[in-house]
């Protein structure tokens, strides 16, 4: 579904831990989605200050660096999103606001277009 979004031009908004499902995404070019673009997740720092670096399947900040994207992070446990076009991401659950607020402007946006 995501992919489907992000290939016709809706915006797709995801925090905390979700972007890391943009690692099996590819875009129009069949490269990854987030290959040259900014965005963000839970941090590497955030995921081990809860202790559970060792025990999640994938770090966030790690999957999204390798799959060619950059990453952005925001002070520890603060809100931090970031837009890169119709990609919304938000680093934790404290960003839920500020990108809830974006994708709502590109929905706004779009319904008067």
């Amino acid at each position: 579904m995501i992919q489907s979004f992000a290939r016709s031009d809706k915006p797709v908004a995801l925090i905390c831990h979700a972007p890391g499902a943009l690692r099996h995404v590819t875009g129009q070019d069949g490269r990854p989605l987030v290959h040259g673009r900014k965005g963000t997740g839970f941090t590497n720092s955030e995921e081990e200050a809860i202790g559970l670096t060792e025990v999640v399947p994938f770090l966030v900040e790690d999957e999204l660096t390798a799959k060619g994207g950059f990453f952005t992070r925001g002070p520890g446990w603060a809100s931090h999103v970031v837009q890169d076009g119709l990609l919304i991401t938000g680093q934790n659950p404290e960003s839920s606001r500020a990108a809830a607020a974006s994708l709502l402007q590109e929905l706004r946006v779009e319904t008067t277009a």
